[in-house]
């Protein structure tokens, strides 16, 4: 498969000359899918490691889209160690029926970032900064932050949004990876654990709305993992 983009560590490094010590790729996945939850990937480097010799950006490495099953599947192995940090939040169907979408998709960023922050010996009321990059226009991370649904996060990252930020930035394209691996072995595995799951195709659409999925849905129904005030059928 030809890869067109080859993302780099540009814009992370202007963060770091920008004083931040830990900067975190974020990327979502699952945000038109008709069931399952919403996942976004963070992943998270430290400033002065950027640059080690041991940061040769793995082969392949681009927005997950673009790679076949088997390339991501294999990146995701490598990925894990590569990065310094890396957590896939989620947010439940219905979560998302009750927020709607956007703060979803926020909630699950910040409970990523708090589990990297962890990670990493981030603390409240330490001297360290934290970068973000998030791929596309919108910081529904920021906004999210604070809210009740949304948890404490030790340092709240400054937002940097970048669209296509999956096929520019390598930690973006990281988290990408980490989020759709992640969010495709949940669909497949629910499907192999409950066969009320599996009728809906979701081993091959992971729960997207292909034909044969609503075609399920207006024959046996939306089922409880279904987002239910989304448009099924």
């Amino acid at each position: 498969m030809s890869i067109s983009a080859v993302p780099t560590f540009e814009l992370e490094r202007g963060l770091a000359a920008d004083g931040y010590d830990v900067i975190v790729g974020f990327d979502e996945v699952g945000r038109g899918s008709l069931a399952g939850p919403v996942m976004v990937g963070a992943a998270a480097f430290r400033a002065v490691d950027l640059d080690s010799a041991q940061r040769t950006v793995p082969q392949y490495l681009a927005d997950s889209k673009m790679l076949t099953e088997h390339r991501r599947e294999a990146l995701y192995e490598l990925l894990r160690t590569w990065v310094d940090a890396y957590a896939v939040g989620a947010a439940t169907n219905q979560e998302i029926d009750e927020w709607g979408i956007s703060h979803a998709l926020g909630v699950a960023a910040l409970r990523a970032l708090d589990e990297v922050e962890h990670a990493l010996g981030v603390v409240e009321g330490g001297d360290m900064r934290v970068g973000a990059i998030l791929d596309g226009p919108n910081d529904y991370i920021t906004k999210a932050l604070g809210s009740f649904e949304a948890p404490f996060v030790p340092v709240s990252a400054h937002v940097v949004t970048r669209v296509k930020g999956d096929q520019r930035c390598c930690s973006v394209a990281a988290a990408a990876v980490l989020a759709k691996v992640t969010r495709d072995r949940l669909m497949v595995a629910l499907t192999e654990e409950n066969p009320d799951y599996a009728r809906y195709g979701w081993a091959h659409n992971k729960g997207y709305g292909s034909k044969a999925h609503r075609a399920a849905i207006a024959e046996y129904g939306p089922s409880d993992l279904h987002r239910v005030s989304w448009k099924l059928t």
